[in-house]
C-alpha cells in the first residue's frame, strides 16, 4: 500500500514530511538528555561507602576478598628499618591551611559539615582529619619513624602528636603555586640537612616525601635495605604522558644521597618553571619529573611498561624506580585497579574524591585491627566518588 503517491496527494503528505526532521530533533534531544542525565547520575558523589565487586579475584598474587574479609593475607614486613642501628626514617609532607570564611546557618552552625562515622567536619576540619589519619597510618605501621610537616609560616593550625614536627618554610603556598612550592620546600629542607651534616651530625635519617592523602600500610624501611645504591626513589606507572607520580619521593639520608637528591630536584624545578607553568596548579611537577628522566639520552621508557623496580643513572643521580602498583597504589586509576590489589602493596594513595574512603578505612582498621581486611574494604570501595 502506497502512503503517498501521485501529485494530488503530495500536498496532503507535505505536513508529514516537514514533521519528520522535527520528530528526529526531539528524539535526538531526548536521547542527549538521557545520556547527560545518566552521566550526571554516574558521577554522583556518595556520602557513604558503596561496596562493589573486588577486582583481581582468582589471581594468585592479588588480594582475595569475601566481602570485607580477606581470604589471603598481604605480605606485611616486620619493622625492618629498625634493625639498622643509627638509621631512622622520616616521612615528610607539605600541608597548609587557607583562610576562608565558613558559611553559617542562622543558628551559627557551619553549612558545609560532612559526617564520617560519629564525627562531623567543616571544610577546614576535613583537611586536618586527613592529615591526622595520614599520621595515624604511619604510626601504626612504622611506629619508630618520624613525621615532618613542611608548612607556610603564616598557616595557623595546631597539631600536638608524638614524633611529629611542624617545620615552617617561607614561600608561595597559594593554591595555584602549591605544587611548585612543594618542590622548593623539599629543596630547602634538604639544604638544611646538608648543612647539619657539614657541622658533624652523623646520624643517618632517610626521608620519604609524600602527599598527605596516603595510607602507609606496610613498613617502608625495606626500600633502603633492599636497594642500597640509590640516591632518589620515584614511583612509576605505565602511562605514556605521566609515567611518574610525584606523591612519593624517597631520599637516602647520607650526605651524598641528600646532595644528589637536591641537585635532581633543582633540575626538576628548573624544567617546571620554564616549561610547565601553565600546569602549575596541577600535574606540572609530574610533567617536569618525566621530562628530566625521559630527556636522558640512554633512558628506555619501555621499562615503565613492566611493574618491576629498576635503577638508572639520571645526570649523575642514581634513581630507583619503584612500581606504583606497590608503592603508590591508587584505587580509581590505571590498569592495576582492574587487576586487583597486589599482596605486597605498601602505600595506598587516596587521590581526588577518595578522601572519605581514607577516613572510613582508618575507622574500619581501628575496629578490626586487620590491615588485610581493611584493604578489602578499599578495594571494593575504591572506584566510587565520595563527597569528602
Amino acid at each position: 500500500m502506497r502512503v503517498c503517491s501521485g501529485w494530488r496527494r503530495r500536498l496532503y503528505c507535505l505536513p508529514f514530511v516537514l514533521f519528520i526532521p522535527y520528530f528526529l530533533s526531539v528524539l535526538e534531544l531526548h536521547q542527549s538528555s538521557t545520556i547527560e542525565g545518566s552521566q550526571k547520575k554516574h558521577s554522583k558523589k556518595f556520602d557513604h561507602l558503596v561496596l562493589g565487586p573486588a577486582a583481581g579475584q582468582g589471581l594468585h598474587d592479588r588480594l582475595q576478598c569475601q566481602g570485607t574479609k580477606a581470604l589471603n593475607k598481604t605480605h606485611i614486613a616486620t619493622s625492618s628499618h629498625e634493625s639498622n642501628f643509627g638509621e631512622s626514617i622520616a616521612l615528610i609532607t607539605v600541608f597548609t591551611i587557607y583562610n576562608s570564611s565558613l558559611a553559617l546557618h542562622a543558628d551559627g552552625r557551619s553549612s558545609d559539615l560532612v559526617t564520617v562515622g560519629n564525627a562531623s567536619y567543616s571544610k577546614m576540619e576535613r583537611s586536618m582529619a586527613i592529615l591526622n589519619v595520614f599520621i595515624n597510618f604511619i604510626q601504626a605501621t612504622m611506629p619508630q619513624s618520624n613525621v615532618i610537616i613542611l608548612t607556610d609560616p603564616a598557616s595557623e593550625f595546631s597539631l600536638h602528636r608524638d614524633r611529629v614536627t611542624i617545620y615552617p618554610i617561607q614561600g608561595e603556598y597559594s593554591r595555584d603555586k602549591l605544587m611548585l612550592q612543594r618542590i622548593r620546600s623539599y629543596i630547602v629542607f634538604l639544604e638544611t640537612k646538608l648543612e647539619e651534616h657539614s657541622q658533624g651530625h652523623g646520624h643517618i635519617n632517610h626521608y620519604i616525601f609524600t602527599d598527605s592523602d596516603i595510607a602507609v600500610v606496610d613498613d617502608l624501611g625495606q626500600i633502603f635495605q633492599s636497594h642500597p645504591n640509590f640516591h632518589v626513589a620515584l614511583t612509576f606507572r605505565n602511562n605514556k604522558e605521566q609515567p611518574l607520580n610525584s606523591g612519593f619521593i624517597a631520599v637516602r639520608g647520607t650526605p651524598d644521597g641528600i646532595l644528589r637528591a637536591k641537585l635532581f630536584l633543582q633540575e626538576v624545578l628548573k624544567v617546571y618553571s620554564s616549561r610547565f607553568m601553565n600546569a602549575s596548579r596541577m600535574l606540572g611537577d609530574q610533567l617536569a619529573l618525566a621530562w628530566v628522566v625521559k630527556s636522558h639520552p640512554y633512558f628506555d621508557t619501555k621499562r615503565f611498561s613492566k611493574p618491576q623496580a629498576f635503577l638508572e643513572d639520571i645526570g649523575g643521580t642514581s634513581v630507583l624506580f619503584l612500581p606504583c602498583a606497590i608503592y603508590n597504589w591508587t584505587p580509581p586509576e590505571g590498569a592495576g585497579q582492574f587487576h586487583g590489589m597486589p599482596l605486597d602493596v605498601k602505600v595506598v594513595h587516596f587521590k581526588g574524591s577518595r578522601k572519605r574512603l581514607m577516613l572510613e578505612s582508618w575507622n574500619f582498621f581501628i575496629s578490626s585491627s586487620d590491615i588485610s581486611d581493611m584493604l578489602c574494604l578499599i578495594l571494593m570501595s575504591g572506584r566510587t566518588k565520595y563527597d569528602f
